[in-house]
């Protein structure tokens, strides 16, 4: 894990896609969202994960960490972030659960 500082915070979500599992719509968004959300600066340590708990009905996760609240809320105001959830998490995603930690 990163250097962690009082005011680190770990910003996840973990989501379902309305596109069928395994397909080529569903690898193009976990890619995209990948590659879009880690060229804003303030973003350290992204990542994709598959959800596999039979205990809900998630199937992918991202996850990120900012060194502080302010380069959180500068990632929040991005345009890049902005137009992504606008142009693609909006309309692809079907439902998500948004957890921030901080420690």
């Amino acid at each position: 894990m990163s250097t962690q500082t009082k005011e680190w915070i770990l910003h996840s979500v973990i989501f379902t896609l309305k596109h069928e599992q395994g397909s080529a719509e569903e690898a193009q968004f976990l890619a995209d969202g990948e590659r879009i959300l880690t060229s804003i600066p303030t973003v350290t340590n992204f990542q994709v994960y598959k959800q596999v708990s039979a205990k809900n009905n998630y199937r992918h996760g991202f996850a990120m960490e900012f060194a502080n609240q302010a380069d959180y809320d500068a990632y929040n105001e991005h345009p890049l972030h902005v137009q992504f959830v606008n142009e693609r998490w909006a309309l692809e995603v079907e439902a998500f659960l948004e957890i921030d930690y901080a420690k």
